[in-house]
């Protein structure tokens, strides 16, 4: 297994039990941060200063901060290790949980577009529905929009098959290897001696058919 390409990756297929255990990685990838940089980070922001709880979250939220000017004018420098740390681990793991959605549509016969309805859409839904009326019709609409694309998504990668055989994206993950040597033609050709009519000639060795 090439875990550079599982994980980082964003061509190829991958089969709904490789999309499990991507995700169990990317669990056990986000304890072991908390434990080895979280306590890390909390020696720095105790050395430079910062008091007071540690947040040791990691989410798409805390790279939100970095695009929230309100964000930069509250952050004490006792406070940048903890936000390093959030955002780096963030980052790491929301890039692996892309590249894997993405590798998964693709088993699917889908583009990596479907990340907008089946993620982006249902993640950002309260964003969307403050710059349309406030009317309580259309916003439970919309709710109810985000949540059937949530659950649509989450069907189309825990729990349905792959295409089968090759698609535009690669080879049917699910498909038999062939395990056999490759065709050597020294091996497997022989000439036919010369014993009479017609003259000789080369076929494939018995057994090798």
């Amino acid at each position: 297994m090439d875990y550079s390409w599982y994980l980082f990756r964003f061509d190829g297929r991958i089969n709904r039990a490789r999309y499990w255990q991507a995700l169990l990685i990317i669990i056990a990838i986000g304890i072991c941060w908390i434990m080895i940089f979280g306590l890390l980070t909390m020696a720095t922001a105790s050395m430079l200063g910062a008091t007071g709880p540690i947040n040791f979250s990691l989410g798409i939220e805390e790279i939100q901060k970095l695009f929230d000017p309100a964000f930069y004018r509250t952050l004490a420098l006792a406070k940048l290790p903890i936000v390093l740390f959030q955002v780096t681990g963030s980052m790491l793991i929301l890039w692996i949980f892309v590249a894997i959605s993405i590798k998964r549509l693709h088993d699917r016969d889908k583009s990596a577009w479907w990340m907008m309805p089946f993620f982006l859409l249902p993640t950002y839904y309260d964003k969307v529905a403050e710059w349309l009326p406030d009317v309580f019709v259309l916003q439970l609409l919309i709710g109810l929009g985000a949540f059937a694309l949530c659950i649509w998504g989450m069907i189309e990668l825990f729990f349905l098959r792959g295409s089968r055989g090759p698609n535009r994206f690669g080879a049917d993950p699910l498909a038999p290897v062939d395990t056999r040597p490759a065709w050597d033609q020294q091996s497997e050709i022989e000439m036919v001696p010369h014993t009479a009519s017609p003259p000789p000639v080369w076929r494939v060795k018995p057994g090798y058919e």
